[in-house]
């Protein structure tokens, strides 16, 4: 077998501990990757090609990611920070939890390109997080905490989209599910496996549900002991 391709990979995890250009990283790995793999530069134009048109996603990432950017550019972040400004009952937790519920629901039916970290979390989701968290505690966010409140809006979508996508029988998740099992010779079918996904999408729910009323509960705490100070 042939292992230099490998180095691709060093590549890219050299050039992200570095802090290179992330874009740029990840085209020198693969042309580096292919190269060593004995391809040349037509036959990876090719390659990429291929995958591209195989991969629809990744054309709608391509189609969306200009758009967010103007978005941002005319002031969507600030604009989302003022509608929760505007919404008095409307708390971390309750946006949160209403995202998550609403994620997990579209991706158990399958669009799962509905929301997402581009489309939805950054340009969204994470300023209405840390509007809603800032006026829980009654005072601007200091830099840690607007950097934890983000990821705690990542994670949202992560687990709404990881745990309700297994409940929808036509994704590639149930199919590799049932590939697996099925190279150890157990036979499950599809809906078999998307419904016993159930219980564990609803878990999810409510275990990073919890963990939503936590964070919030630290960082208030964390508020008070810092203003008795």
């Amino acid at each position: 077998m042939n292992y230099w391709p490998l180095l691709g990979v060093v590549l890219i995890v050299l050039g992200f501990i570095t802090r290179r250009n992330a874009v740029q990283v990840v085209i020198a790995g693969g042309v580096l990757s292919g190269l060593l793999g004995g391809l040349d530069f037509p036959q990876m134009l090719a390659l990429i090609g291929d995958s591209f048109i195989q991969d629809r996603a990744l054309l709608l990432i391509v189609l969306t990611l200009p758009a967010v950017g103007v978005l941002e550019r005319a002031g969507l972040r600030e604009h989302a920070g003022h509608w929760v400004e505007r919404m008095q009952r409307l708390s971390l937790v309750r946006l949160l939890w209403t995202y998550l519920g609403v994620r997990q629901l579209f991706s158990m039916l399958g669009m799962t390109n509905v929301a997402g970290q581009l489309q939805t979390v950054r340009p969204i989701l994470a300023p209405m997080s840390e509007a809603a968290l800032a006026r829980d505690k009654g005072a601007p966010l200091d830099d840690e905490e607007a950097q934890d409140v983000r990821a705690l809006a990542a994670a949202t979508d992560n687990v709404g989209l990881f745990f309700g996508e297994d409940v929808f029988i036509a994704l590639g998740a149930v199919l590799l599910i049932q590939g697996f099992y099925a190279g150890q010779g157990i036979d499950l079918a599809p809906l078999s496996i998307a419904l016993w996904a159930l219980p564990t999408a609803i878990a999810a729910f409510v275990i990073h549900g919890l963990r939503v009323v936590f964070a919030r509960r630290a960082w208030l705490r964390r508020a008070r002991e810092q203003g008795d100070a």
